[in-house]
């Protein structure tokens, strides 16, 4: 004899559908928040071990700009230094220079000529002085060209002002200073000859 079956198999199997899929949904929903979780923690740690390179690296800069600071300041007084050095050799070397300038200028002065007025400024020298006559002026130009701490004379005037006097003549020059070599200021510089001016 057929059975038949009067349940509801239809209802019953739709709701055991139902079943497994609300199951399925709840796991893949806890896998999706486990899996968010995990990449939350992974996205976490990257970043504070980001944060931590970050702030390394910020210390390293913070302690290369001091240095930096350090070695500018450093830098400012090697200069200031350097400058203070240039200026005592410069003082050291101008030491000596009047001295030798002034024994130049009675080395080369011919009796026939006297100065009168003398001034210096930086690397040039002005001269004023009275002469017995315009060769008596270029032979102090050529003695004073000869020297080895003066170099070029300019004459800048030259006039005779009719004076009852010995030397009627007055001039000015301007001469540029030199500096000479060791074996230049060693030499023995030009001696006017005695008796006033060449022929």
């Amino acid at each position: 004899m057929a059975r038949i079956n009067l349940l509801p198999w239809r209802a019953q199997r739709r709701k055991q559908r139902e079943r497994e899929f609300f199951m399925q949904l709840g796991a893949a929903f806890v896998a999706a928040v486990l899996v968010l979780m995990l990449w939350s923690f992974w996205m976490g740690a990257r970043i504070d071990n980001q944060n931590e390179r970050n702030a390394y690296l910020e210390g390293e800069i913070k302690q290369i700009d001091e240095k930096i600071d350090k070695i500018k300041d450093l830098e400012k007084v090697r200069q200031r230094l350097l400058a203070r050095k240039d200026i005592i050799e410069q003082l050291q070397a101008n030491r000596s220079q009047m001295v030798h300038l002034f024994d130049e200028l009675v080395k080369t002065t011919p009796p026939s000529v006297r100065l009168t007025g003398l001034k210096q400024s930086g690397n040039s020298l002005s001269l004023d002085g009275l002469a017995q006559s315009n060769a008596s002026v270029a032979e102090y130009m050529r003695n004073i060209e000869a020297s080895p701490w003066m170099g070029h004379a300019d004459l800048r005037k030259t006039e005779n002002t009719h004076a009852d006097s010995r030397m009627p003549y007055v001039f000015g020059l301007d001469v540029t200073l030199n500096r000479p070599k060791p074996e230049d200021a060693s030499a023995p510089a030009v001696r006017p000859a005695a008796g006033g001016t060449k022929p």
